[in-house]
């Protein structure tokens, strides 16, 4: 009889995978927290790293029920602080000046592309 011939071989095997992949993102989230927290000192963050290597199992729920609501706020306010430069970003480089849009369309009237009539209606849509 193979592994793969059993059900419960098999589901146990996953089970396990998927097991050890959350302690994986689990502990990348605690080291992440803690370089992330400006309040810590550097020797609690020492002493934290230290306790999550030697025995990482115990410190994660440690770290977790003693420090979770700060991780939670500080993981918002890190997703805050990126979507607002995301957007000021995005509005920096949308945003057109009406005097570039104007300078644009003259140069446009300039090289015959467009008639002087939808440059004037290009002037009175940006000015407006």
């Amino acid at each position: 009889m193979s592994f793969w011939e059993n059900f419960w071989d098999i589901f146990w095997w996953f089970f396990f995978i998927y097991a050890f992949f959350a302690f994986l993102y689990a502990l990348f989230m605690v080291i992440a927290d803690l370089f992330r927290d400006q309040q810590l000192s550097g020797w609690w963050k020492a002493v934290w790293i230290v306790f999550l290597a030697f025995l990482p199992f115990l410190t994660l729920l440690v770290y977790m029920v003693a420090r979770g609501k700060g991780m939670a706020e500080r993981s918002v306010e890190g997703a805050r602080r990126d979507q607002d430069a995301a957007d000021s970003y995005i509005r920096r480089a949308a945003t057109v000046s009406p005097n570039d849009e104007i300078s644009k369309a003259k140069t446009l009237l300039d090289t015959g592309t467009i008639s002087a009539d939808e440059f004037e209606r290009i002037k009175t849509r940006v000015t407006t």
